[in-house]
């Protein structure tokens, strides 16, 4: 018989292909894992994993069981969704994921409300621009910039989300206020960092921009607004975060051709659990006339 934590570490290693990352996802340390490892396959008698200049590859052996325990896994992954999914208290814990520019612009704020109105909810906020998985209960609720496509989940859009340029006052004094976006090009344009994650706006600009010059690039939009403050240039900034800066001014008009949304999404196994459908109704609500507002401009 195979313990599941057994299972989980050759899960662990199959996924990272790396013992220390594995470890790290598991929550113990390198030695631990090595150690189980050795075990595990002194245990069964054959070697479970290639050991690769590259990182750590399943033998026959080791697919095997990986296999087994992926279906394993599938089957607890539902099991517990489903007993949460009945959850009706008030209480517990409501793990949710954000890009860093929701979570530092709008949610921080929503979030204490909803605290206020249900103490006995913690919230765990996991500020991540990755698309986490939510089968595999690593959020229970999520706030992205795009309709869910996988089947098993459940969500509604709160907004679409506006998008305009911002400068620092001193920097419009020195330079000019652009009047049109062909001025855009004797500007400084504060650009995504080219190893960034593609976005809608990095291809904007890429699209847009002709000639414009740029001495700064960074793959965090936080970070674009700060050094659009600090004087570095014009940045390209969701209107809820480049709008609730004082210290920022709105150049040129709202971008039309230019819109991303946001959607607020959970399992539909969970999404009649208590607090999670409290969560999604008084944050939600909470969120989307914070962006409709924003999105006016």
């Amino acid at each position: 018989m195979f313990a599941w934590d057994d299972l989980r570490l050759v899960l662990a290693i199959a996924r990272q292909g790396d013992l220390r990352k594995a470890a790290s996802a598991m929550g113990v340390n390198h030695s631990t894992v090595f150690r189980r490892l050795n075990a595990l396959e002194e245990a069964l008698g054959s070697k479970l994993f290639e050991r690769l200049a590259s990182g750590y590859r399943a033998t026959d052996s080791g697919q095997r069981l990986l296999e087994a325990a992926e279906r394993m896994e599938t089957e607890a992954l539902a099991l517990d969704r489903d007993l949460t999914g009945r959850d009706t208290r008030l209480t517990g814990t409501v793990r949710v994921t954000a890009s860093e520019t929701l979570a530092f612009g709008v949610l921080s704020g929503e979030i204490a409300r909803f605290r206020a109105q249900h103490p006995g909810i913690q919230v765990e906020l996991m500020v991540d621009n990755r698309m986490l998985d939510l089968s595999r209960r690593e959020a229970d609720v999520a706030f992205r910039a795009a309709r869910p496509a996988e089947g098993d989940l459940f969500g509604r859009k709160i907004a679409d989300v506006a998008w305009r340029f911002y400068a620092a006052p001193r920097y419009l004094a020195a330079h000019g206020t652009p009047r049109g976006l062909p001025d855009l090009d004797k500007h400084q344009i504060i650009l995504w960092g080219e190893a960034s994650q593609p976005t809608k706006a990095a291809a904007w600009l890429s699209k847009n921009l002709t000639a414009g010059e740029s001495g700064y690039r960074t793959g965090s939009l936080v970070n674009q607004m700060l050094a659009a403050k600090a004087g570095m240039g014009l940045a390209l900034l969701p209107t809820y975060l480049g709008g609730a800066e004082p210290a920022l001014t709105a150049v040129l008009p709202l971008l039309t051709d230019l819109k991303t949304e946001n959607w607020l999404v959970t399992h539909r196994s969970l999404k009649d659990t208590a607090r999670v459908r409290a969560f999604m109704e008084i944050v939600g609500d909470g969120v989307k006339k914070r962006l409709a507002a924003a999105g006016r401009g």
